[in-house]
């Protein structure tokens, strides 16, 4: 069975596009809401990041930490965010290499906005088998895309939650 290259979910929100935009353009801000994220390292920019801004993402699974660099790709306020994961590492992200994108799409849910978040395994070049043996030795037995899904719909749900708060407060 081939492996699968992507994963998305989506959850309506109930704040306008520009909102849940600004609040997701800020990589510092991630850990936040993702069950694996940390938010970013310091010296990383702040505030909303535009195409061709690098961050440090900081990153923890159990016990295990680790970084990675990162280039945003897309940066169109209130309809979408997205970056590329291109080098990995502990302490320093220094093996180099597509590794995944992560997309964030805005769209217009009467007076809220449907967020899609959307994760794509880079590894292409990855024969099928090598990336399944990997993918169940750090995800503690899943594929990288069931693993993906389960955090994506976390995240959603904790931005969701958030967001709202924010908001209505």
């Amino acid at each position: 069975m081939a492996r699968v290259l992507s994963v998305s979910d989506s959850i309506v929100v109930d704040v306008p596009p520009d909102v849940a935009y600004e609040a997701v353009s800020r990589p510092g801000d991630m850990g936040r809401w993702s069950p694996e994220n940390l938010g970013t390292a310091p010296g990383s920019a702040d505030g909303p990041a535009g195409v061709g801004t690098s961050f440090v993402g900081r990153n923890k699974r159990g016990r295990f930490r680790w970084v990675t660099r990162c280039t945003v790709t897309a940066a169109e306020p209130g309809r979408r965010f997205a970056f590329r994961v291109h080098a990995i590492g502990v302490g320093r992200p220094r093996l180099r290499g597509p590794i995944a994108t992560w997309e964030y799409r805005f769209e217009p849910a009467g007076d809220g906005t449907l967020v899609t978040e959307t994760w794509t395994d880079d590894r292409r070049t990855w024969p099928d088998a090598v990336a399944a043996v990997f993918d169940r030795v750090v995800t503690s037995g899943s594929t990288f895309a069931d693993f993906q899904a389960r955090n994506i719909r976390r995240t959603l749900g904790n931005l969701k939650r958030e967001l709202e708060r924010q908001h209505a407060g």
